[in-house]
């Protein structure tokens, strides 16, 4: 198994759902038995100890999102170095903030490079802002200098020329970009925010959204549902709404995730230290995960998605119709096409129709691997339940509307893109969210998403504002999806029985 795949084995033992099989005897619609708890409507009740499984799958599958990036290697060799572990140890006695939490914010947040700068102003190994300089006592000083240029200009009708005095501020002072004075600085910050918000996974997330935005939050929060008899986590704040339940709150952290992804940055910090960890104790082991999240599929200096670095050139196994045809009852099985039953349906016909570009082999097409059926069901099943619990829903819920299952790559290479290889396994499915009413999208991205965290799932858009996704379960949890599709092959035969009864 591979290196970055370790952290989900504890999921079967740890994750709260029905193991057993049965038959369903409510037959109108696909109810698998093997389900996940806290996923979409479920939010809405969310168990201390779904929360604890939820909140530390989703440190693990921030695990991508750093080691993907070139920098996770040499970043971590820098942060590890003696020199800058001595100042995190020294910022952790003098305010008492965690080193290895503080080694991780910088990890992040500069790879380690002391003279990091963002576009968006912030600068230094902390990548501090200006503002935020100043009220931690550091010092950033500018100048104004003057530029002695010449030009030539009429005077009284004659042509003369003059010097010319341009002002330009230049920085003579800025202790951001001097660790030795931002680290134990962004320690006492850090640590001041943990006192102010009794908390300190609200400091960080502070650190990276500001103060202002974590008040507001918290703000919306402790007027919800379902935080009364708990504690007020950044953990319990991100799983415990969703579209339908504490909707306000939900918004409010969409709008953070599309400006800055800042609610998921607490996540990413811990996942951080733990990589940080793992990077001293075993050098070998951390370089090894670092190559196992670099896509051999698509060649790029990080991998796109997940989809790109779980799935692997040994993976793209049918080039051509013929090795679709060669495969009929091994890796390949036929879709369910039942929409009403199952939530989805197969697009066979009109324009981007499954197969619509070699129609005499289109039955062909309507295949893919047990797993990627499943995954598309239980994303169906999710679904579907989400949208029908919404007040706001006037419109019965639509089959998401499925346009790619498996397709041969010499068919793909005309396509131009390399997001479309992932077909050529059988694992990859596509959905169309174009036709569907905007709260059943809603819904949709929501179950995506929470799929996401779990660590079961990756899909990417074909490309921005295009509202066709491409889907693929992990290779870890391919065993549950094809059992969810087992019980789906039952499920059609009971529904056939009691529909010829």
């Amino acid at each position: 198994m591979r290196t970055w795949l370790t952290p989900l084995i504890f999921l079967a033992l740890l994750l709260p759902f029905t193991v057993s099989f049965q038959i369903l005897s409510h037959v109108e619609r696909f109810t698998p038995a093997h389900k996940l708890a806290g996923i979409g409507i479920e939010r809405s009740d969310i168990a201390d100890d779904v929360l604890r499984v939820r909140t530390d799958l989703m440190i693990q599958s921030q695990t991508f999102v750093i080691m993907r990036e070139a920098q996770s290697v040499p970043g971590a060799e820098r942060i590890t170095s003696p020199r800058l572990s001595a100042l995190f140890n020294a910022a952790e006695k003098k305010s008492g903030f965690p080193a290895s939490t503080l080694a991780a914010v910088s990890y992040l947040e500069s790879w380690g490079l002391a003279n990091a700068e963002s576009p968006a102003g912030p600068k230094g190994i902390m990548q501090i802002s200006e503002t935020t300089a100043r009220s931690m006592g550091l010092q950033v000083v500018h100048a104004t200098r003057y530029r002695i240029t010449t030009q030539t200009k009429t005077v009284k009708g004659r042509k003369r020329t003059v010097k010319v005095r341009s002002p330009y501020t230049v920085t003579v002072r800025d202790d951001r970009l001097i660790p030795e004075r931002a680290i134990p600085a962004a320690g006492a910050y850090l640590a001041r925010l943990e006192q102010k918000f009794n908390g300190r996974d609200w400091a960080i997330f502070a650190y990276h959204c500001g103060e202002g935005c974590v008040s507001y939050l918290r703000s919306i929060a402790e007027m919800a549902n379902g935080f009364r008899d708990h504690p007020l986590t950044v953990a319990r704040m991100f799983f415990n709404c969703s579209p339908v339940y504490n909707r306000n709150l939900y918004e409010a952290i969409q709008a953070q995730m599309q400006r800055d992804y800042s609610p998921t940055y607490w996540f990413r910090v811990m996942r951080a230290e733990e990589l940080l960890a793992l990077s001293k104790a075993d050098t070998d082991a951390f370089r090894k995960l670092a190559d196992d999240y670099r896509s051999d599929i698509i060649n790029a200096a990080r991998a796109p998605n997940r989809l790109s670095v779980w799935l692997r050139t040994s993976d793209l196994a049918f080039r051509t119709c013929d090795d679709i045809r060669a495969d009929q009852g091994k890796r390949l099985a036929k879709a369910f096409d039942n929409p009403d039953y199952f939530g989805f349906r197969l697009r066979t016909s009109g324009l981007g129709a499954i197969g619509s570009d070699d129609p005499k082999n289109q039955e062909l097409y309507l295949q893919a691997s047990p797993d990627a059926i499943g995954t598309l069901s239980y994303i169906a099943y999710e679904t579907r339940r989400l949208y029908e619990q919404m007040t706001s829903a006037q419109e019965p819920f639509e089959p998401l509307e499925v346009t790619s299952l498996v397709h041969p790559m010499d068919a793909l290479a005309l396509q131009g893109s390399p997001e479309f290889l992932g077909h050529c396994s059988g694992r990859v499915f596509d959905i169309h969210m174009r036709k569907l009413p905007a709260g059943e999208r809603e819904c949709l991205q929501a179950v995506l998403d929470d799929l996401g965290w779990y660590g079961y799932l990756g899909f990417t858009e074909e490309s921005p504002g295009s509202e066709l996704v491409h889907i693929g379960c992990s290779p870890s949890s391919r065993d549950f999806f094809a059992q969810v599709f087992q019980e789906g092959v039952a499920g059609t035969a009971v529904a056939a029985n009691s529909a010829a009864k």
